[in-house]
């Protein structure tokens, strides 16, 4: 097959659901709606409390966007192809999908990783955070954040769009550069580039991060065993949310690989593993946030008062 933008690709992956489409349908629209909401209102809560107006839920603010971004460029298309007869893309809207997903990936862990360095600043260096964390800084650290995976993606991406293909049909239910990659019947140097370099991409974003993650909290935890009882306290409140946000993606993130890697699993399956890695961690990031951060949940409680008072 002549390699062109004007190739419909065709989703194989709803072919064997059969009528439990529309209970799939039912609940990815819940969950979707109820993300699409969460994040919104965490987004809102920033904006209008002054005294949240601090680098750690200016990170958060952006991790909330990442996550719709994420996950607004697959599931209205998934819910549609749930009720459509006809489960296809055009080759030049996959690819689009590609890059989301991609940069949604990357900026995600690359925004948590400035969210750990935020909190290792905040804990070993407490007296020096607004010095260190300048408005100035926050500014730099967003702009790498999300300048750096839109670079390194577009760079996949167009290695991708330039690799032959040979095949149209896809056993997923959103496009993923692996598998639009299995599409092509060659192994020339272009491919072998693509390949290569979505490893490159693949460790430098989620190997070295996980890393530098693990080594950040390992200082964060080392300095609170010596400090006082309420010191510690305070670290486990500061740190905790991004903690179980961060283990919560990197598992998203694992059973996404597992999901690319052994096809042949029950369709069951494969619905949770595809649903989870863009779905779950933008519904629970508000929720683990508004739980377990301590400003965000006075604001809440606080202005609940209000409004029943």
């Amino acid at each position: 097959m002549n390699h062109s933008f004007d190739i419909t690709l065709i989703f194989t992956a709803y072919q064997s659901i059969g009528p439990q489409k529309y209970v799939y349908f039912t609940i990815i629209s819940a969950l979707y709606i109820a993300s699409v909401f969460a994040n919104m209102f965490l987004m809102l809560v920033i904006i209008w409390e002054s005294r949240l107006h601090q680098p750690m839920f200016i990170f958060l603010f952006n991790l909330t966007c990442i996550g719709l971004f994420g996950s607004t460029a697959v599931w209205p298309k998934v819910l549609q192809n749930l009720l459509s007869d006809t489960q296809t893309s055009s080759y030049e809207g996959c690819l689009c999908q590609v890059f989301i997903v991609s940069v949604y990936a990357t900026g995600t862990y690359s925004i948590l990783t400035v969210m750990a360095y935020d909190r290792y600043v905040s804990i070993i260096n407490p007296l020096r955070y607004h010095t260190i964390m300048t408005p100035q800084k926050v500014k730099q650290l967003l702009a790498v954040s999300n300048l750096v995976p839109i670079f390194s993606v577009s760079g996949q991406v167009c290695l991708t769009s330039r690799v032959p293909l040979c095949r149209r049909s896809i056993h997923k239910f959103y496009c993923e550069n692996i598998s639009v990659s299995k599409l092509s019947c060659v192994t020339n140097s272009l491919y072998r580039a693509s390949s290569l370099y979505g490893v490159c991409v693949f460790v430098l974003s989620v190997v070295f991060i996980a890393f530098f993650v693990l080594l950040s909290y390992i200082r964060i935890i080392t300095v609170s065993l010596k400090a006082s009882a309420d010191s510690q306290k305070k670290a486990i409140s500061t740190c905790a949310p991004h903690l179980i946000v961060f283990i919560n993606f990197s598992m998203s993130s694992l059973f996404s690989i597992i999901y690319n890697q052994f096809v042949f699993v029950s369709e069951d399956m494969h619905m949770f593993l595809s649903v989870q890695f863009v779905l779950v961690p933008p519904l629970l990031h508000p929720i683990i946030y508004g739980i377990k951060n301590t400003e965000i949940r006075k604001y809440l409680i606080r202005n609940t008062r209000a409004v029943l008072s």
